[in-house]
């Protein structure tokens, strides 16, 4: 990757102080430092290449701090007079690698109670340090190769069950779900209401506490939710061969708000999953955000040509 643009120093450095207060800001702020990839400078600072992205990371974490009465203040570094350069980019490199030797580990671990879990739970974490792999590990490629391998063999173990699929069986039923649904959920269950089962009512439950006789999606146990690559939207359009072209844009649109791999190029339903976000905040329940979120599903499957 490119670090640096027009000569700019190729390091930025957050140097910060608490508020003597502070002991659940520091938790905060650790956790994003951490989320960030950034290396610690003693107990000076935290180093990221100097990216936009980076920059803009920093600079609302130096907000935050000052916001709660801290002190912060953000330096680009030209060098480090005990560390080259080199030196500095394999301490990333390190890092990232320790990630993704973890990330291997559970990989190669074959217990777990649902294999769609497993690869989504994965999967989600592959992304997280792939976004912080600022260096580019050869171990990404291994992992990757793990997951495509893990994945070709959930899509071979479902096979059988998405051939033997009888819509009728699906009609007039509840349909359950996890709380606070984001935009593959609502997605999801306006493509039931539409074309699989007009007469859905949903639910929501957590695993342990599903209704007996409802059909469970998104759901980590059971039901129709991610299978291989493919996020809930797809599965239920594939399981019952839902054919009509704009839900096909819209599965293009839902797979890259929910699982961010940008596999289709899609930006629309990340405004989507943002005022999902923002509603969730406001407290609403989960119905009314499962209602909203439909509409707002509704909205985008009639603006498309």
């Amino acid at each position: 990757m490119s670090i640096t643009k027009n000569n700019a120093p190729p390091w930025i450095l957050l140097v910060f102080s608490l508020a003597k207060s502070g002991a659940s800001l520091r938790v905060t702020v650790w956790r994003k430092l951490q989320r960030y990839g950034a290396l610690p400078l003693g107990n000076s600072g935290y180093f990221l290449p100097n990216t936009e992205e980076n920059r803009e990371r920093f600079e609302w974490l130096a907000t935050t701090v000052r916001t709660e009465g801290g002190e912060a203040s953000l330096l680009e570094v030209q060098s480090i007079d005990n560390c080259s350069f080199a030196q500095m980019k394999q301490q990333f490199s390190d890092a990232r690698a320790e990630d993704y030797r973890e990330l291997l580990k559970d990989l190669r671990n074959p217990a777990s109670p649902s294999l769609s879990s497993r690869i989504t739970r994965l999967r989600k974490r592959f992304q997280d340090i792939v976004s912080i792999d600022f260096f580019g590990s050869p171990l990404r490629q291994q992992v990757e190769q793990a997951l495509s391998s893990l994945r070709a063999s959930k899509t071979k173990s479902v096979a059988t069950e998405i051939a033997n699929v009888s819509p009728a069986e699906y009609r007039n039923r509840v349909w359950v779900t996890r709380p606070r649904p984001g935009v593959d959920r609502v997605s999801s269950a306006w493509l039931i209401r539409k074309f699989i089962d007009p007469k859905a009512k949903f639910a929501f439950a957590p695993e342990d506490k599903k209704p007996a006789k409802a059909v469970p999606f998104d759901m980590y146990e059971g039901g129709f939710g991610h299978r291989g690559e493919d996020c809930t939207f797809e599965t239920l359009l594939k399981v019952f061969h839902i054919r009509d072209k704009k839900v096909l844009v819209m599965a293009e649109v839902v797979h890259d708000a929910d699982l961010f791999d940008e596999k289709f190029g899609r930006k629309e339903g990340f405004g989507i999953d943002e005022v999902m976000k923002g509603w969730a905040r406001e407290g609403l329940d989960d119905q009314e955000l499962l209602k909203r979120g439909m509409q707002l599903a509704d909205g985008l499957y009639k603006a498309l040509a």
